[in-house]
């Protein structure tokens, strides 16, 4: 989808950002932390991203408020609600709070559940617990040769079929723990 959709994604690695950037022109929702990182907070104001203060928990009415925003001016927003990287093959249970944007959801805006898959390159360029970014990102750049990043967008769901943000989240986390699965088999 290109417009009126909020896409939820497994989150393995910096890269999935430029992947789904690529592929859609998607906004995201992004901690505040990279708003300030050099280069890295400038390139984010390019694509709309929305920056969200995890710990603030009282302010979570205004970034419901952007992400409102966002998807009135028919951007394409996409959230990573496992709110951080998980590790290749696996998939954290989905943090709902943002999804309250989907409570009620605007008129016509589906949620399209995301499957990225770096196959035999996912141990190398899935971040590593706490290893600062500046690591990770020299850690993939010094890896030799290429590697393919398979991108399964799900079959679209109305989010107004689920009767909760967390229903909502339920159901993503559900397609894409299934897709993932059919894929390992497949290998």
């Amino acid at each position: 989808m290109r417009r009126d959709v909020v896409f939820l994604a497994n989150h393995t690695s910096w890269l999935d950002i430029l992947v789904l950037a690529g592929g859609t022109g998607t906004a995201f929702v992004a901690k505040s932390e990279l708003q300030g990182v050099p280069l890295i907070g400038w390139l984010c104001t390019l694509n709309h991203t929305i920056f969200v203060a995890r710990a603030d928990r009282m302010g979570i009415a205004a970034q419901i408020a952007q992400l409102r925003d966002a998807l009135a001016q028919q951007w394409p927003v996409t959230i990573f609600p496992e709110g951080t990287t998980s590790a290749p093959g696996e998939v954290l249970p989905f943090k709902g709070a943002l999804l309250a944007v989907l409570e009620p959801p605007p008129p016509g805006v589906m949620v399209q559940p995301v499957l990225l898959n770096y196959g035999a390159a996912a141990d190398d360029v899935a971040w590593l617990g706490d290893e600062p970014g500046q690591a990770n990102a020299l850690r993939i750049l010094a890896r030799r040769g290429s590697f393919e990043v398979a991108v399964e967008y799900l079959t679209p769901f109305d989010p107004a079929d689920h009767a909760s943000r967390k229903g909502i989240a339920a159901e993503a986390r559900r397609r894409i723990v299934e897709a993932q699965t059919r894929r390992l088999a497949a290998q």
